[in-house]
């Protein structure tokens, strides 16, 4: 029987994850710190992050699922992020892949070096809040879950939707009823990037 991680090292580990997510942007829920180091219950995790709340590396928004912080609200240093160019949110469209404007400046993102910005054309993503002129910023990832939505490319043609999972098939799509959903042939699908954020000017 292989010995017990002792539990200060792996409450350490749990602080690094943490710190990696948050700096990244993307505070985690307990279940995803759950997942992330195999505990065999949700409770488990809980009371490694509790105990890091009471010794001070971290601290917890009351009452908000994703509500961990690090102490001090420490921030990164603000990435400088490509924009790569336009994609369609609507019927498809051949890729572009030229800058556009060069680099975008997002706070809080340590994975800098993983995102990149796309200008939006089209409407089938309007009722995901995402509308044309819009700068969709996302991470590089070729693999993606149920429900996230994607900067996705078809043969060569690139566009933003929600996947959707059927069975061994995906689907991609619109937040708009006006537009039909795109179901790829298998192998036609190259996933470029997850959407974590969207960036719109209102002084137009």
């Amino acid at each position: 029987m292989a010995p017990r991680t002792p539990p200060g090292q792996t409450r350490n580990q749990v602080l690094r994850f943490m710190r990696r997510r948050l700096l990244a942007g993307r505070p985690p829920t307990v279940r995803e710190v759950q997942a992330a180091f195999g505990f065999r219950s949700v409770q488990s995790a809980r009371e490694h992050l509790e105990a890091l709340v009471a010794e001070g590396r971290l601290t917890k928004e009351p009452g908000v699922s994703r509500g961990y912080r690090l102490p001090g609200g420490a921030v990164p240093p603000a990435a400088l992020v490509p924009v790569l160019g336009r994609v369609q949110a609507g019927a498809l469209t051949t890729a572009v892949e030229d800058p556009e404007e060069g680099f975008l400046r997002v706070e809080g993102r340590a994975d800098d070096e993983d995102l990149f910005a796309l200008r939006v054309r089209g409407e089938s993503m309007t009722g995901a809040g995402i509308l044309p002129g819009d700068l969709v910023i996302a991470r590089r990832q070729d693999d993606a879950d149920d429900g996230d939505i994607l900067v996705a490319l078809i043969d060569d043609e690139a566009t933003v939707k929600t996947l959707r999972k059927r069975g061994s098939r995906v689907e991609l799509t619109p937040a708009n009823p006006r537009f039909e959903p795109i179901a790829p042939e298998p192998g036609n699908l190259r996933l470029l990037g997850r959407v974590v954020e969207v960036r719109r000017r209102l002084d137009g």
